[in-house]
């Protein structure tokens, strides 16, 4: 079943346009992710899809339900984090869980997803007196109370630090595991590729592919480069005259070479024919990072708890 169905969606702000006809559809159950440059219309996407802007046109669909036309229907199945929240400098943690919890017929255990969170020492400071990664946290966490069916993580990992981004990831694959459908912006690749089952790339407003990380990847037919040392020299035309080959150079000390198809077979192979040792062998292959250029033009960036996009 669809958990989610956008359709020719379309926002402007002024002369601005943000949404240029995006649409795509997320699975019951599924972590969707939404990639793309800073402005590019992802945060304006989600926060119709969440009822917090009113698109110029196009339709949405929650769980079947419209969240313009039935705001409180979709509320209830809808957790949403956004890039930008604050709470009252006063309330403690605790308070603010309590406050969300009221919100929804069925709420999660605050205690045990405060745990999860890493923030079970935390429950009676004030809002003012956390860190910048304790307060993402507690943005989750209230994202995350009302057990929602479908969950908006805008930004998930912004201001925490790489193990504690880590336990997030394993967090949000355990809420996935109970059936939740997960759309999740990020300007991380890495978590992009490690949580997302599906991921649309988005650019100036539209959307330039959705696919699998793997189908994303492949779509670039980025080149493959093999790199190595050996001890003693041997003659370029050894590997220049490859059919998988393309380029091949010798740069600090290793040899690179670039090519594509069953690039690294075929190196190897004429290396052991040659009785040529290869050492500290790698293989750079096309990333997310590469597909992300490849769709976008531009390089991914990183996450930047300041940054606001329309």
């Amino acid at each position: 079943m669809t958990a989610l169905e956008v359709r020719n969606l379309h926002k402007r702000y002024g002369q601005r346009t943000a949404i240029d006809d995006v649409s795509f559809t997320v699975e019951e159950g599924e972590i969707f992710g939404i990639i793309g440059p800073n402005g590019a219309g992802k945060t304006s996407t989600v926060e119709s899809i969440a009822g917090l802007r009113t698109p110029d046109s196009g339709t949405i669909r929650v769980l079947g339900l419209d969240p313009a036309t039935q705001r409180s229907q979709v509320r209830e199945r809808l957790g949403v984090q956004l890039q930008e929240s604050s709470f009252p400098d006063a309330i403690t943690v605790d308070e603010a869980l309590e406050l969300y919890s009221s919100f929804y017929r069925h709420p999660a255990d605050r205690r045990e997803l405060v745990d999860r969170l890493g923030l079970g020492d935390k429950r009676h400071t004030r809002y003012k007196a956390l860190s910048g990664g304790q307060k993402q946290r507690l943005s989750i966490a209230c994202a995350l109370v009302g057990n929602p069916q479908v969950a908006i993580l805008d930004e998930l990992t912004t201001g925490l630090d790489p193990q504690a981004r880590r336990e997030t990831w394993s967090l949000i694959e355990r809420v996935r595991e109970k059936g939740v459908t997960i759309v999740l912006v990020t300007h991380f690749m890495d978590e992009a590729e490690r949580l997302s089952d599906r991921i649309a790339v988005i650019a100036g407003g539209r959307v330039a592919a959705v696919d699998t990380p793997t189908g994303l990847i492949a779509r670039t037919r980025a080149a493959q480069q093999v790199r190595f040392r050996v001890r003693r020299p041997f003659d370029r035309s050894l590997l220049a005259g490859l059919p998988e080959v393309s380029d091949v150079e010798i740069a600090e000390g290793s040899w690179v070479v670039t090519g594509s198809g069953q690039l690294l077979s075929s190196v190897a192979g004429a290396l052991a024919r040659a009785d040529v040792v290869a050492e500290d062998l790698r293989v750079d292959q096309a990333s997310l990072d590469d597909a992300f250029v490849a769709f976008t033009g531009q390089a991914p960036e990183s996450a930047d708890p300041d940054r606001q996009e329309g």
